[in-house]
């Protein structure tokens, strides 16, 4: 039996449905294409947070351990205490080569103002033994007054002037004393030095928490001695948070500095939280890279499939909102918003 032939309108029909799916196949991948690349999107990413290492300014076994590992504190909040004994006792020396410092000085001070005071006296005593003098040589002329008293006199003035000039010579050793000891100043200056560094090193035995923040890591017990300047756990900080997105850099042309960005957290699914992008990586080290300082080494094969280079972005969050709170590590889902949706939303938004 034969088939029937198709009407020409349908054939006709069908070729423009055809044709229809065709182009709308091209737009909608254009159209994917366009906002692929005007607002890029990827799941390699991961939230991320500032950490520091706890590290001692002192070594010495810990004698308090005042937290437990996960455990959230508030900055100022004491962490732990090394034994401060050793430090205290080098602060009670430094203490004491002070005060023995100072009066040292304040003994040599004293003797100075003492033979200034011995000057003044001898000078007192040689002038009223000249002014005895003067008064008596008139009076031996005329025979009111015999020689002996006015040698007496004569020879207590000289006498006088003597004493003078040894006091003046006492001044002057004890003046030249504290010019060759001059140094003792610096020695206080030193010695207060050596005060403070040890009252500082005191203080350093107890370590507090800089900012608000969660421990971790922490494999410690009271006891173990700590060593100057290596962490001993780790301290994460709560105040910023941030995700950091690896794009193919096939997409920097679509990332800039102050875009908004959308962040998804499979921890919390159907929450969408904000970010903007706090900037994009400018230096990535590559599997194949020689060491710094070592000549290149150049691979003598070519690949004919080339991979595109992941490219970090920081996005700054802010602090978590409290029933939703943020974990290092937690992975994310970022799209970035191109500026003119930025720009939209910024006027809808200040629209009353």
């Amino acid at each position: 039996m034969a088939e029937p032939t198709p009407s020409p309108a349908l054939v006709w029909l069908g070729r423009l449905l055809g044709l229809a799916i065709i182009a709308g196949a091209i737009a909608a991948g254009w159209y994917v294409s366009w906002i692929g690349f005007y607002n890029p999107r990827t799941n390699d990413a991961e939230v991320r947070a500032n950490l520091i290492g706890i590290a001692p300014h002192v070594s010495g076994p810990l004698v308090e351990l005042h937290v437990v590992d996960n455990q959230e504190v508030k900055a100022g909040d004491l962490l732990f205490v090394i034994d401060a004994r050793p430090y205290q006792a080098v602060l009670a020396n430094a203490e004491a080569a002070l005060l023995l410092a100072r009066a040292e000085l304040q003994a040599m001070s004293n003797s100075v103002a003492s033979a200034v005071a011995n000057v003044r006296v001898k000078e007192a005593e040689l002038s009223l033994a000249e002014a005895d003098l003067k008064r008596y040589e008139p009076l031996l002329k005329d025979q009111a007054i015999d020689a002996e008293s006015v040698d007496t006199a004569r020879t207590r003035r000289n006498t006088a002037s003597a004493e003078v000039d040894a006091a003046r010579q006492e001044l002057l050793r004890q003046q030249s004393l504290i010019g060759q000891f001059g140094t003792l100043n610096a020695r206080i200056g030193a010695a207060e030095a050596d005060v403070q560094a040890a009252r500082l090193n005191v203080d350093y035995c107890q370590v507090r928490a800089p900012f608000d923040a969660r421990v971790a890591n922490l494999n410690i017990a009271v006891g173990q001695y700590a060593q100057a300047g290596q962490p001993i756990f780790v301290l994460v900080d709560l105040n910023q948070w941030y995700v950091v997105a690896n794009y193919r850099e096939t997409f920097l042309e679509s990332l800039r500095p102050g875009l908004p960005a959308d962040v998804f957290l499979m921890a919390y699914p159907g929450q969408t939280f904000r970010g903007t992008i706090q900037g994009v990586g400018w230096a990535v080290q590559t599997q194949d890279e020689a060491a710094l300082g070592a000549p290149a080494q150049v691979k003598p094969d070519l690949n004919w499939v080339r991979l595109a280079q992941r490219i970090p972005v920081r996005i700054d969050l802010g602090r978590p909102p409290p029933e939703f709170p943020f974990r290092m590590g937690l992975s994310a889902v970022v799209t970035v918003r191109s500026a003119r949706e930025a720009n939209r939303a910024a006027g809808n938004t200040n629209q009353p």
